[in-house]
């Protein structure tokens, strides 16, 4: 068995490296491993970092901000084609034993593994599962909001039942903080797809993994803390967090449907920025913007 290749995207990533370098070993445990990382052109000490602390790890230059998936799809590049690929952001702290628990749940259909996710300081498992979107759930999350309307599956993405969190549960799609993918559906699937920046682009993935016959399920005994970015507060990450929805949506349905998923989707982030959230101000402002869906493509959107 070929070892686990773990896949790291890097971008200005110093202060957060040296602890998920630290955490790795207690997370790998019971794995033959390999670390590869991407760096999209860092200008901080991640390079620097990374030679220090983790001297066998191969790391790929990209030579620019190039995005996430390109980042994803350089490292894998690099790993080879054979194995297991366990996909991690660098501010991913993985608890003891949970790379294997997610690699051993792999298999019977199983190609995209994810565990339960912490947020830094909290005991209640994040809702990182997610449905497919539709109008409807638009509509549901913009006018009860996603956390209300989580509780019915035809009204909101998130999962929110507490019991799918103690369970294997399938889910659409998963937050892509940390997944394992099995060989069979990396090889079904092919790479990340590019056009996709920063956002979506696991979304994206899962749907086209399960589209093929592999879904994604949530391993529970495995457990990693997640510190978190900042597209809950930068209006303008949030901006292209929502525009990539739309986008995504719109590669899977026809122009009217699309029509009305963005008009929905426009209706949440109007309703929130009428109560002051700068972030949803931003989307809006986004979302009416004509060629915003274009520009979301690329990098210069947000670099």
């Amino acid at each position: 068995m070929s070892p686990v290749a773990v896949i790291v995207v890097t971008w200005n990533s110093a202060k957060v490296l040296p602890g998920f370098l630290a955490a790795l070993p207690d997370g790998m445990a019971g794995l033959d491993w390999r670390l590869v990382v991407a760096d999209n052109a860092s200008v901080d000490d991640t390079v620097e970092v990374l030679g220090k602390l983790a001297p066998d790890a191969t790391v790929v230059q990209t030579g620019r901000n190039a995005g996430y998936a390109a980042g994803v799809n350089a490292a894998l590049k690099a790993a080879g084609d054979d194995g297991v690929a366990l996909i991690c952001n660098p501010d991913i702290r993985m608890r003891q034993g949970c790379a294997k628990r997610l690699v051993d749940s792999l298999g019977d259909g199983v190609g995209i593994a994810v565990p339960l996710l912490y947020e830094e300081g909290r005991d209640t498992p994040h809702h990182s599962l997610r449905r497919e979107s539709s109008v409807l759930r638009a509509l549901g999350e913009a006018v009860i909001g996603n956390r209300r309307a989580g509780r019915f599956p035809r009204l909101s993405e998130l999962v929110t039942d507490p019991g799918a969190y103690r369970r294997p549960t399938r889910a659409d799609w998963a937050t892509g903080a940390l997944m394992a993918i099995s060989s069979d559906c990396r090889a079904a699937c092919g790479p990340w797809d590019e056009s996709f920046f920063l956002y979506s682009e696991e979304t994206e993935y899962c749907l086209r993994a399960r589209d093929l016959g592999f879904v994604t399920q949530l391993e529970p005994s495995a457990e990693a803390v997640h510190l978190g970015g900042d597209s809950q507060v930068s209006p303008r990450l949030w901006s292209l967090l929502t525009l990539n929805r739309v986008r995504l949506y719109g590669r899977r349905h026809g122009a009217v449907a699309t029509a009305c998923f963005r008009g929905a989707v426009l209706l949440r982030e109007a309703s929130r920025a009428a109560f002051g959230r700068k972030a949803s101000r931003a989307a809006a402002a986004a979302l009416l913007r004509p060629g915003a869906l274009r520009a979301a493509a690329q990098p210069d959107h947000v670099v």
